[in-house]
């Protein structure tokens, strides 16, 4: 199985939210089964049902981080000679040509993708056409209403 490219930060994240299942979400559940049972029959116990499926949920998330934390590449831009390029991990400014606009993204991992924080998926069409690309290189990328022009204003390892 290929590894899972994924950030230094995104890996700290994941860490994190293990821990956080397995310390305090995981004994939470615990203890909200045990209430539930201490009410009596089980069979017509809603808190019972419900307590038993958050359960379900926060050892599958558990299973689930597990799993991408064994099956990730952590990638820091920082400790390789990418000499100005877009790689993984990167903040690029960009102007886009026609508008002017200018957007900030950081190319990031599939689970770690959240446009809202600037975070595009390496697999996503316009950090694709971004890749070993320099500042001040023009991009085109095939969007939905169709081929847009980028300018690179900046690569930044953070």
């Amino acid at each position: 199985m290929s590894k899972t490219p994924l950030t230094v930060k995104g890996a700290e994240l994941l860490r994190a939210e293990l821990q956080r299942l397995k310390t305090v979400d995981r004994h939470a559940v615990i203890a909200a089964i045990a209430e539930a049972r201490s009410h009596g029959d089980l069979s017509e116990n809603a808190e019972y049902d419900a307590a038993k499926e958050r359960q379900s949920f926060v050892e599958g998330r558990i299973a689930e981080v597990e799993g991408k934390l064994a099956n990730a590449q952590v990638i820091d831009p920082r400790l390789h000679d990418a000499e100005g390029r877009c790689v993984f991990g990167a903040t690029v400014d960009l102007q886009e040509q026609e508008s002017g606009d200018k957007v900030t993204y950081q190319i990031v991992g599939d689970d770690e993708a959240d446009i809202k924080h600037g975070k595009i998926s390496i697999g996503s069409p316009i950090a694709r056409a971004l890749i070993s690309k320099y500042a001040g290189d023009v991009v085109a990328v095939q969007a939905p209403g169709g081929v847009r022009e980028f300018e690179i204003i900046d690569v930044r390892y953070e």
